[in-house]
């Protein structure tokens, strides 16, 4: 069951949402447009966008396809919001195949920290700013269960969400005087297309009694997509620096 979408609740407000073709960050993005946002999609596929304009049907999406993680397509992010953010969902983000430490390759290591945390590290300093000049502005990022424990992912991964909780942490520490507040939501399992093989034996050993008896049913992307837009809006003015577990309950265990 997911909440309804509250009419008006980002009127007048530019929104960037960030792997927004598909999964949550689609979700997201739908969830904007229908309370009014003129939202920013982001998305590395432009059939994906493409799908999402199809689908969304309104004046106020504007889409930027590219590798987020690469300064002209953050340069075109800010010249399609005409250089003022008032929101930023970071929410793309990659899987690395459960690899545990020992059999990480520099490519998969320096792909997933590209696109995990380097990337949002970058368009939020990109927006922050604007949104001190102004006082205001709101940043949720896609952390994920495997930023609290070690048994959700493989090494890179976990490490990469780790390191999105902390430069949460630290970014709403530092300008959450300046109005500027800064949270992450943190999923458990969610029905998205993210590619999430199992790529190592050991993993598959080590993980797989793990992740079929203590992870809850998966969530639908809209019901992240709710919690990351209340996150986002006034509604949350009181939280700053939060990780909003979304998880059915597996960090718990």
């Amino acid at each position: 069951m997911t909440s309804t979408a509250i009419t008006g609740r980002f009127e007048g407000k530019t929104a960037v949402v960030t792997g927004a073709g598909s999964g949550i960050g689609k979700s997201i993005a739908e969830r904007l447009i229908a309370e009014g946002a003129i939202v920013v999609a982001t998305d590395i596929s432009a059939e994906r966008l493409d799908a999402l304009v199809t689908a969304v049907a309104s004046e106020r999406l504007r889409t930027v396809s590219g590798d987020v993680a690469a300064s002209e397509t953050i340069a075109a992010i800010l010249e399609a919001a005409d250089g003022v953010v008032d929101a930023l969902a970071n929410n793309a983000g990659i899987m690395d195949a459960f690899v545990p430490t020992a059999e990480i390759t520099d490519e998969q290591w320096d792909r997933v920290m590209s696109v995990n945390l380097t990337a949002p590290m970058r368009l939020t300093r990109a927006v922050l700013p604007g949104m001190i000049e102004r006082g205001h502005g709101t940043i949720v990022n896609t952390a994920s269960e495997a930023g609290i424990r070690a048994g959700a992912s493989g090494t890179a991964y976990t490490a990469s969400k780790h390191a999105v909780i902390g430069l949460t942490k630290s970014t709403a520490f530092f300008y959450g005087p300046k109005g500027v507040r800064t949270n992450a939501v943190a999923p458990g399992a969610v029905n998205t297309n993210i590619e999430a093989p199992f790529n190592s034996a050991w993993a598959g050993e080590r993980l797989g009694p793990i992740m079929g008896t203590t992870v809850p049913a998966p969530a639908e992307p809209e019901e992240l997509a709710a919690a990351i837009t209340w996150l986002l809006s006034d509604d949350s003015s009181n939280v700053n620096g939060a990780i909003l577990m979304s998880d059915g309950g597996w960090s718990t265990i």
